[in-house]
């Protein structure tokens, strides 16, 4: 078992997620990591060593399961509160 896999549940340890749960989605060849925070789910580069590695393990390419795993949940888009009403319309002038 190897630590740098995709699909590695982990916690970053340093920089402005410190403390968040991640999933790696992708191993580059340059020894960084590809990962998806719960503060920011855009894939962010990551030195390795910034994490801290849990035994877990779940599939990166399943939307669902990964956001599940980061505690993410999906937000609904408000119900819409606009009316048309005529107050709004502009009033006609008079004619002189």
């Amino acid at each position: 078992m190897t630590l740098l896999e995709a699909g590695r549940v982990c916690i970053k340890k340093y920089g402005r997620d410190a403390g968040c749960r991640a999933v790696i989605t992708a191993v580059e060849s340059n020894g960084f990591v590809r990962v998806a925070t719960s503060e920011r789910t855009k894939e962010r580069k990551c030195n390795p060593a910034h994490l801290e590695f849990l035994n877990e393990k779940i599939d990166p390419s399943n939307k669902e399961t990964l956001m599940k795993t980061l505690g993410i949940t999906e937000k609904r888009a408000a119900p819409s509160t606009t009316s048309k009403t005529q107050a709004s319309a502009p009033k006609a002038r008079a004619a002189k």
